[in-house]
């Protein structure tokens, strides 16, 4: 697990784990903990601190796939954002 500073809407996660076999990453606000998931409408998983709204997790499920080919990464955190490769380079470094 790698420390960065992604930040995404509001929201900044502070670790990352990426897999790169198959293409999915775990951004985390703390190290990982207990959390609730939800998915968003794009496929990927938000995760709450269990009985709250604060998020402490967000796992994007093909983000390079959807980077190479879109340019840009959309996710509902809750509200409806887009990031970019470059914002993401850190994180999708961390395998």
């Amino acid at each position: 697990m790698e420390r960065v500073s992604i930040t995404i809407g509001a929201v900044t996660f502070d670790h990352a784990d990426y897999d790169a076999d198959n293409d999915v990453l775990y951004l985390h606000v703390d190290p990982p903990q207990q959390a609730d998931g939800e998915e968003t409408p794009e496929g990927h998983v938000i995760r709450y601190a269990p009985a709250t709204s604060r998020i402490v997790g967000l796992t994007l499920l093909g983000p390079r796939r959807i980077l190479d080919r879109d340019g840009h990464l959309t996710a509902t955190v809750p509200e409806t954002v887009e990031t970019s490769a470059e914002a993401l380079a850190p994180a999708l470094a961390a395998a």
